[in-house]
């Protein structure tokens, strides 16, 4: 299978397999009007098998978004051809408008105009808690 290098815009590599068509919802890719490329179980050395979605034009990515979903992603920014950044997204601290709480007692259940803000309240085990109520969502896995 053959896919075009881009001219212009961004990779997302190192995408942990399976999770490359979830990506690709949650940032709603499908709404561009450019190419997007969705790779999935693509051979890889370090990974084993991993997705890559390439999108053939350079917008504003949500990196808590990535972060939170696999945050051992690698995002190249492409433009006239050549690499010009290249960098990993880690865990975020917080996320806002990701996560839903479920705790039918909180603020955020019955004022829907109040954003839903997550911490991170535990790295290792990758656990967040609603800052309002404190209730736990645990992280992607």
């Amino acid at each position: 299978m053959v896919i075009d290098a881009i001219s212009n815009g961004i990779v997302l590599d190192h995408i942990t397999a399976g999770r490359g068509m979830e990506l690709y919802h949650i940032l709603e890719l499908h709404r561009l009007k450019c190419s997007v490329a969705v790779l999935t179980n693509v051979n890889s050395r370090k990974m084993g098998r991993k997705d890559i979605i390439k999108i053939d034009e350079i917008i504003e990515l949500n990196f808590d978004v990535l972060g939170y979903i696999d945050p051992g992603i690698t995002v190249s920014v492409v433009r006239d051809g050549k690499l010009e950044h290249k960098f990993g997204v880690e865990l975020p601290e917080r996320v806002e408008n990701v996560i839903k709480c479920k705790n039918p007692r909180c603020i955020t259940s019955t004022e829907q105009e109040i954003p839903q803000i997550f911490h991170l309240t535990d790295r290792e085990e990758r656990v967040y808690r609603c800052i309002y109520c404190e209730s736990r969502a645990k992280g992607k896995d």
